[in-house]
């Protein structure tokens, strides 16, 4: 029997032990993988609040977890879409990229329909529904629903600690073992392969795999084996955040929204996640553009009414990933294994991602090990670099100036090549599928060092697509107004009126019929306290 070894707990640590131990011993029925997870009692445990993206419903189904439970325990909202403010112009403008979107049919158009019209309604509101169903406050699903089923693509906030603790008890209970102990020591043996881990109450742990979750600290993958961290702070400057609790006893600002909110600011933006019980507040920001304070006074003035003394503290963190997340017998996951900031919440997804990985391409013999590290180090790498492009364009196409940093974020130095080269062919056509079969763009080199190591691939990097095709991609694009200026020169006054889908104006139509206020679900579904909620929609009483 195998045995892995988790040297970390928080969300990553636990979703890797949860979800190994659902997908290879059928949650806890057949012992096919024996888990243990070593998780230090005296580092302390922050939760900042987390949003997650929809990938999320497989692992927990995985898992065995039911929906229900899992919300309640996690004090989890629902998530619909995340809304752009300010990242356009600082007037108060706004966009959003929701989950669900529409097409017109088996060729979608829309894209370059919309680019040549008045610009008067914006993009999403044309193609995509549950833009309006999130702004008018109704959640993914009607009442009774079952668990991981709904009309429209849905995720969660919720509080990440929470979410610990609860796959902590749920994995315990169906076979993961848990220790709680300081690590004192690696044992690496002559092949690079960890052998084992002492702790301090005298333990020595050995295993055939182990998993690194001590997030930045990264014991194993970097302290241990010596693998290098790929820096991302070119392209993407901010490293710290400022970050606050709310809690709806105080602060209820009179409605639970269905979406993440990132408001730009000075140097940076602002993460808004509401859940049952509190709005998380963090100001990502540059410390080479504002200091601490001034961003505190910043995140303090976003909230209002807050007193000066009132309790913040300040997560420092790096960008970028490791240049293998899988070295000999030891896998990175979770801020081990890297880092980017969390624009699209893919925070708790690229643990997820890990994890569900490994899970497929776990090695059951020794010498599967170099080559299904190989394939998953591939894996893994794409996508953080597919990360990295989405996030990158989120900035690179403002037309603030009212600040150095957003000056700074559109100088050629700091988009990536590949976003570059996507962005000049867009400027020829609209994003299409085809546009994520391969990186080879006209103009575009790649300048590839060529390594001896047969561990590092020294291919250039792909975008799949995997996590956001060119759908997503629009949705930014558009709400940054791309080639606006240009279409509104060489058409004029020839432009037609932007026009909605009729199958986006059926769906909110109906969906005001037959979807209730997230806040109504919530309480109905979960007892969730019934807060004072602004303008209930008529017919739906708390």
């Amino acid at each position: 029997m195998r045995k892995v070894v988790i040297v970390g707990g928080g969300s990553a640590g636990w979703v890797a032990a949860s979800y190994l131990n659902g997908a290879l011993n059928d949650r806890g029925k057949k012992k096919t993988v024996d888990i243990t997870l070593i998780e230090s009692p005296d580092i302390p445990r922050i939760s900042v609040g987390e949003a997650t993206v929809p990938s999320i419903h497989h692992v927990l189904e995985v898992i065995g977890i039911n929906e229900n439970d899992f919300m309640k325990a996690t004090d989890a909202t629902f998530k619909q879409s995340i809304k752009y403010v300010n990242w356009l112009e600082n007037n108060g403008s706004g966009y959003h990229h929701p989950f669900t979107r529409a097409t017109p049919g088996p060729i979608d158009r829309t894209g370059r329909t919309w680019m040549e019209s008045m610009r008067d309604i914006p993009f999403m509101e044309t193609v995509a529904a549950q833009t309006i169903i999130s702004e008018i406050n109704r959640g993914p699903k009607p009442l009774g629903e079952q668990s991981f089923s709904a009309p429209l693509k849905y995720a969660y906030h919720f509080d990440a600690q929470d979410f610990a603790d609860y796959l902590t008890t749920f994995s315990t209970k169906r076979g993961v073992k848990h220790i709680l102990a300081n690590m004192l020591d690696v044992n690496v043996a002559k092949n690079g392969y960890i052998k084992s881990v002492e702790l301090d109450n005298e333990q020595t742990i050995e295993g055939d795999i182990f998993i690194d979750c001590t997030g930045f600290s990264a014991l194993l993958i970097e302290k241990a084996l010596g693998v290098p961290f790929e820096d991302f702070s070119q392209w993407l400057m901010c490293d710290q955040a400022v970050v606050a609790q709310f809690s709806y006893e105080q602060f209820f600002p009179g409605v639970i929204r269905p979406y993440t909110t990132a408001t730009a600011q000075s140097a940076g933006w602002i993460w808004d996640t509401p859940t049952q019980s509190r709005r998380a507040i963090g100001y990502v920001h540059s410390s080479k553009f504002i200091d601490a304070d001034k961003a505190r006074e910043e995140l303090l003035a976003y909230q209002g009414g807050i007193p000066d003394d009132y309790e913040t503290r300040v997560v420092k963190f790096k960008v970028g990933k490791r240049q293998q997340a899988w070295a000999g017998n030891c896998i990175a996951i979770g801020l081990s294994g890297g880092f980017i900031e969390p624009l699209e919440s893919t925070g708790i997804y690229l643990a997820e991602l890990a994890a569900v990985t490994l899970a497929e391409f776990f090695p059951h013999k020794d010498e599967d090990m170099a080559a299904m590290a190989f394939r998953y180090n591939r894996i893994l790498s794409n996508r953080y670099y597919e990360i990295l492009d989405f996030i990158n364009m989120h900035y690179c196409l403002t037309r603030r100036t009212d600040s150095e940093f957003w000056r700074a974020v559109q100088k050629p130095e700091h988009i990536t090549d590949r976003l570059q080269a996507k962005l000049d062919l867009w400027r020829r056509k609209a994003p299409t599928l085809a546009d994520f079969d391969d990186q080879a763009f006209y103009g575009y080199t790649y300048g590839v060092d060529n390594l001896d190591n047969p561990l590092i691939d020294s291919r250039p990097p792909v975008d799949t697509g995997g996590l956001w095709n060119y759908a997503s991609y629009e949705a930014i694009l558009f709400g940054m107004d791309f080639r606006g200026e240009e279409f509104k020169e060489k058409l004029g006054d020839a432009r037609l009126k932007s026009r909605p889908l009729q199958n986006v104006i059926n769906t909110i139509q109906q969906a005001a019929k037959t979807l209730p206020p997230q806040h109504v679900w919530l309480h109905q579904t979960l007892d969730m306290p019934a807060w004072d909620v602004n303008e209930i929609p008529t017919g739906w009483v708390i």
